[in-house]
C-alpha cells in the first residue's frame, strides 16, 4: 500500500504546476515511504538465519538502487543547461514513480511476517516499550550519537551537490550525481565485508570508524576544496560512513531489544536517521551555507569544519560512554 500510493504521489509530482501541490504530493510520499525502511529491516531480521553475517548483503540491494537512481540524471541532463536542465530533472519523478509501483507489486511476494503480539500485562504500544529502553545508559548514548551522525549524514546531502557544482570544485551538473554515487559503489564493497569487520572489531569500534569516515571526508572538503581529484576520490569514504555506522546500528538494535519491541525500536532510531536528523541538517546547514558561501566569497573551510567537529565529538562520545553489556558483543557469532 505504501509503495503503491507513494508511487502514484511521485508520478503526480511530474505534472505538478505549483509549489503547494508539489509539496503536498511529496509529503504524502514521505509519510508513506519512511516507515517502510523500518518494516523492511524487521522483515529481514525476522527471516535471516544470522543477521550479523547476512544483513549487510541484503542491505546492499538498497545501495545498488541508490546508484541506479543517480545515473539516469546523467543522461537526462546531457547537453542541457539553465532552465532546460531544471525542466529535464522532472523526468526523474517518472522513473521513481514507476519504480515505486514495481516495488509495491514485488512486496506482495515477501514472506508473511505478522507483528509480534504484546506480552500479557504490558502496554500494547511497542514504541513506548522501545523508548523505555533508552533508560539504559548505553542505548541512550547510542541514541544521542545516532542523532549527531544522522545530522552529519544528511548534512552531506544538503551541502555536497552545491559544493561539487561550485566554481571551486568545478564539476558539470550532469556529473554531480554520478560522482556522489562513487560512495554508494564503495558502500557495496563495505557491506560485503561488514560481517568480517564486526567479528574482529565489535560494535563500538566499527561504529566509531563509521563516524570518523565523515570527519575525514569533510576535513578534505574543508582543507582541499580546489583539489577536484581528491574531492572525487574521498567519496569512497561514504561506504565506511554508512555501512560501519548505520548498517551496524540496525544489526545492534535487533540484538539489543526484545522481539516484541524490535520493529518499534528500528522505527525509533529511524526517526533520527530519516526524520529529525534530516530536519536538523536542513535547519542548521542551509543557513550556514548561505552565510559562508556567497557570490562574493566562499569560505568552505569554515563551512565543512562544522560537520568535521560534530563527527569527532560523536566519535569521542561513543568511545568514552558507549559500553554495551558483554552478552551483546558476541563477536565470535559473526560469520567470517
Amino acid at each position: 500500500f505504501s509503495h503503491l500510493v507513494g508511487g502514484l504521489a511521485i508520478l503526480g509530482m511530474y505534472w505538478a504546476k505549483d509549489f503547494s501541490t508539489f509539496f503536498g504530493l511529496m509529503l504524502v510520499h514521505s509519510i508513506l515511504y519512511v516507515p517502510t525502511i523500518s518494516v523492511s529491516n524487521s522483515i529481514a531480521f525476522t527471516h535471516l538465519k544470522d543477521a550479523k553475517k547476512e544483513f549487510g548483503v541484503v542491505r546492499m540491494g538498497g545501495t545498488i538502487g541508490w546508484i541506479l537512481a543517480a545515473w539516469p540524471l546523467y543522461f537526462i541532463l546531457e547537453g542541457k543547461t539553465g532552465n532546460a536542465a531544471i525542466a529535464a530533472r522532472a523526468n526523474i519523478f517518472l522513473i521513481a514513480g514507476a519504480a515505486s509501483l514495481v516495488l509495491a507489486f514485488f512486496s506482495l511476494k515477501l514472506p508473511h511476517t505478522p507483528a509480534k503480539p504484546a506480552v500479557q500485562g504490558e502496554s500494547g504500544f511497542a514504541w513506548l516499550k522501545a523508548a523505555a529502553y533508552l533508560k539504559k545508559p548505553y542505548l541512550l548514548v547510542l541514541f544521542i550519537v545516532t542523532f549527531i551522525d544522522s545530522t552529519i549524514h544528511n548534512g552531506y546531502f544538503v551541502l555536497a551537490g552545491n559544493f561539487l557544482g561550485s566554481k571551486t570544485v568545478g564539476l558539470e551538473a550532469k556529473w554531480i550525481m554520478p560522482v556522489m554515487s562513487i560512495g554508494q559503489i564503495a558502500e557495496i564493497l563495505t557491506m560485503l565485508v561488514l560481517g568480517w569487520f564486526l567479528a574482529r572489531m565489535g560494535w563500538k569500534l566499527t561504529m566509531i570508524l563509521g563516524i570518523l569516515g565523515h570527519a575525514a571526508r569533510f576535513a578534505v572538503f574543508a582543507f582541499m576544496p580546489e583539489n577536484q581529484t581528491m574531492i572525487i576520490a574521498v567519496q569512497v569514504l561514504h561506504g565506511i560512513c554508512y555501512a560501519f555506522f548505520f548498517a551496524t546500528l540496525y544489526i545492534f538494535i535487533d540484538a539489543a531489544f526484545p522481539k516484541d519491541a524490535r520493529s518499534s525500536a528500528q522505527g525509533l532510531f529511524n526517526l533520527l536517521v530519516l526524520g529529525l536528523g534530516d530536519l536538523a541538517a536542513k535547519l542548521f546547514f542551509i543557513p550556514l551555507e548561505k552565510k559562508l558561501v556567497t557570490a562574493e566569497s566562499s569560505d568552505y573551510q569554515q563551512l565543512f569544519l562544522w560537520p568535521t567537529g560534530m563527527a569527532l565529538a560523536g566519535a569521542i562520545l561513543l568511545a568514552v560512554a558507549f559500553w554495551p553489556p558483554k552478552s551483546l558483543e558476541a563477536p565470535a557469532e559473526v560469520g567470517h
